[in-house]
C-alpha cells in the first residue's frame, strides 16, 4: 500500500522560504504523478502544483506561479515543493497526493496527512 508523508512545514515570516518534502513508500514513485494541495480550515481544498511521472512536465496554480517550484527525486522516492516569497495568504495545511494519471486536479488515489505552513510576522 502506498503511503505518503509530508515534512518541512513550520512558521516563517512574510517574504521567507520553506521547502516541503513528500516521501512515498510502499511503491515505486516513478509510477506516480505527484501534486501538492493546500487547505485552509473552512475553505475548499486548492490544487497548487503538479509534476508528471518523469518530472518533465509541471503545472502551477496562478496563485503560486513564479514563487513555488515542484520537483522530484525518484532515487529518494520524494517530491519537493520549494516555496519562496511566502505571503500570509499562503498559510494552510499542505498535502501531497499521488496518482497514476496526470494531471489530477481533484486529487489522486493516495494522500499524505499534511503539514502546516504558517506565514506570519
Amino acid at each position: 500500500q502506498v503511503h505518503l508523508e509530508e515534512s518541512g512545514g513550520g512558521l516563517v515570516p512574510p517574504g521567507g522560504s520553506l521547502r516541503l518534502s513528500c516521501e512515498l513508500s510502499g511503491g515505486d514513485s516513478r509510477r506516480y504523478a505527484m501534486a501538492w494541495f493546500r487547505q485552509v480550515t473552512g475553505k475548499e481544498q486548492e490544487w497548487i502544483a503538479a509534476i508528471s511521472w518523469s518530472g518533465g512536465t509541471t503545472h502551477y496554480a496562478n496563485s503560486v506561479k513564479g514563487r513555488f517550484t515542484i520537483s522530484r527525486n525518484d532515487a529518494e522516492n520524494t517530491v519537493y515543493l520549494q516555496m519562496n516569497d511566502l505571503k500570509p495568504e499562503d498559510t494552510a495545511v499542505y498535502s501531497c497526493s499521488a496518482d497514476e494519471n496526470y494531471p489530477f486536479p481533484n486529487g489522486g488515489d493516495y494522500w499524505g496527512q499534511g503539514t502546516q505552513v504558517t506565514v506570519s510576522s
